[in-house]
């Protein structure tokens, strides 16, 4: 809103449009542009004198939450926000409380997110996925949004026909109906992982596996009776492990929609690219061209006539479409897949599924080894309930050895291992940006320290444990207390909340929300060793400051509400 403001203030002035930023040094206010230095190139004039005219001339009726403006250096204009809108501010959060920097927009945004490839145990891979995808989820329907989570594992392909092929050699092979069944009863998704990994082990010496894979594949999608009994069994068993890890990570995604949901809409997909002339054979495969050859050509169906990972994709765009209606689509995936996502959205484009749907592949880094990356295949799979578990028992840990905690009770004391285990697992990861990758380092994951979810979760704590002993809390900020560096430098970062929030969604970009929550955190902790709450020098102060303790702690819940992260009353 502010921004907005400014925009029309200097636009009646100059009839010019102009960006703002947030300046990080508080000396140079609370919103500042180089209009005047634009100006000035295209005038041919000396910008400082532009800027020192515009300022001039800035009618600045009604505009009360502007207090002063200034030019700085060579004609840079600093907008200062003042003492009467702070006092709003702190107002604004302790009325709207969990809603405050919500939005009311009246869209609808599809989240695709964590996605895991059953037949092997949750791994430390699909956390990034899952954590980052949750967040987004999270702030769009803080923003207003309708929103629509999907989880879409990878439940079909090539892959499972070498699981169908190990299960059936190494397993099931000669024995009876009744064993066959006790055998897939019995089965677990480390089971299942061991026989992915061995079979790449043997392709190796034996490449006609690979063949056998294709085929056992085939017979999956022909509806061959054992493939689909033993694939079933395999399906049901990874969706058990993957609701019982979402479970321990606090994650609800409304639908589950694998890609064998799309089994029987591929066809139609592989006709509308026939009708359109949009696909055509080429060396026994079936293949969709790009315009100008800015994309490699994808392939619909393989030389076998089985389908691809790109053909089921369509037919989920195809679907999602017809069914929601959607503004925006957002798909949540490591980065290796950003070649295939280009393909996908413009030949969805190409095709007519989507014409003013906006398409966005929010594509993260990974998490590797010293070495280099993961690998499934190669047996390197970190099994995420081992990191959880890792993380809770250090948590545990630091708790027996804190003061505070000696008043919780054992069941209070587990509930906050887990909410500081998890957090520090969930914070590691979203405070840095989607697109990095994060080498996988327990020390670092397990840091509870520092830059870190249980700092930012102790701050809380601090601040609840301060409001629970004042005698009274006051119903305002009162008008006469004179805010100190430290107090400005708080508003103004509880103002900014808005703005963060809004512009992490905009950007995709949930590493924005810990990057504001860790910095209000610390602010707070540096007045906090600056100034005392409960035994402040006049009642006017204890009651300004326990109100700007009730606002810091309402945005740093808010804040980690985003993120997916719980915010303990005691620690």
């Amino acid at each position: 809103m502010i921004r907005e403001e400014l925009r029309k203030l200097i636009w009646k002035a100059v009839n010019e449009e102009v960006s703002f930023e947030r300046p990080e040094n508080p000396e140079h206010g609370d919103y500042s542009t180089n209009i005047a230095l634009v100006l000035a190139k295209k005038q041919g004039k000396d910008p400082r004198q532009v800027a020192e005219t515009l300022v001039s001339s800035l009618d600045r009726r009604g505009l009360d939450f502007l207090g002063k403006v200034e030019v700085a250096g060579p004609g840079f204009i600093n907008f200062f926000l003042s003492r009467k809108y702070f006092l709003k501010v702190l107002s604004s959060i302790a009325k709207e409380k969990e809603k405050y920097g919500s939005g009311k927009e009246r869209k609808r945004i599809i989240v695709e997110y964590s996605s895991p490839n059953i037949a092997k145990p949750f791994g430390v891979g699909h956390l990034r996925s899952t954590l980052i995808g949750q967040a987004l989820y999270n702030l769009y329907k803080f923003l207003g949004y309708e929103c629509i989570g999907i989880n879409y594992p990878g439940d079909w392909g090539t892959p499972h026909g070498k699981i169908l092929y190990q299960l059936s050699e190494k397993l099931l092979k000669g024995k009876s109906e009744k064993e066959r069944k006790e055998i897939l009863k019995s089965l677990t998704p480390q089971d299942l992982e061991k026989l992915y990994v061995g079979f790449h082990e043997e392709a190796q010496q034996d490449p006609t596996m690979e063949e056998e894979a294709r085929i056992w594949f085939k017979k999956l999608e022909m509806k061959d009776k054992e493939a689909r009994m033993i694939w079933e069994h395999i399906r049901r068993v990874s969706m058990e492990e993957f609701e019982r890890i979402y479970s321990f990570l606090d994650v609800h995604i409304d639908y589950l929609i694998g890609e064998s949901f799309f089994e029987g809409k591929m066809k139609e997909v592989v006709e509308d690219f026939k009708k359109k002339g949009l696909a055509h054979e080429s060396h026994g495969a079936f293949i969709v061209p790009f315009p100008g050859e800015a994309l490699p050509p994808a392939m619909l169906l393989k030389t076998d006539g089985a389908t691809t990972y790109f053909t089921r994709d369509l037919a989920n765009m195809k679907y999602r479409i017809q069914r929601w209606k959607p503004d925006i689509i957002a798909i949540e995936t490591g980065n290796e897949q950003i070649l295939h996502f280009k393909q996908v959205f413009s030949a969805s484009k190409l095709i007519g599924y989507a014409t003013k749907e906006k398409l966005v592949h929010v594509f993260h880094g990974l998490y590797r080894t010293q070495e280099g990356k993961f690998s499934t295949r190669k047996g390197q799979t970190v099994h995420l309930e081992e990191v959880l578990r890792e993380a809770i028992e250090k948590a545990s840990a630091i708790i027996g050895q804190s003061e505070t905690a000696r008043g919780l009770s054992p069941e209070e004391k587990e509930k906050v291992a887990r909410a500081i285990g998890i957090g520090g697992m969930k914070y590691n990861d979203l405070i840095q940006h989607p697109s990095g990758d994060i080498i996988f380092d327990w020390a670092k994951i397990l840091n509870l320290k520092g830059n870190s979810a249980a700092y930012i979760q102790y701050t809380f704590a601090r601040c609840r444990s301060i409001l629970k002993k004042a005698e009274a809390m006051p119903r305002n900020a009162g008008d006469a207390y004179e805010f100190s560096k430290e107090e400005t430098e708080i508003i103004r970062t509880l103002n900014a909340f808005p703005e963060v929030a809004r512009d992490a969604a905009e950007r995709f970009s949930p590493n924005l929300v810990a990057n504001f929550v860790f910095d209000l955190a610390q602010k707070y902790n540096l007045f906090y060793g600056t100034h005392s709450v409960l035994q402040a020098e006049t009642k006017e102060a204890k009651e300004f400051r326990l109100f700007l303790t009730q606002a810091v702690a309402q945005v740093i819940k808010n804040s980690l509400s985003l993120l997916g992260i719980q915010t303990p009353e005691r620690m």
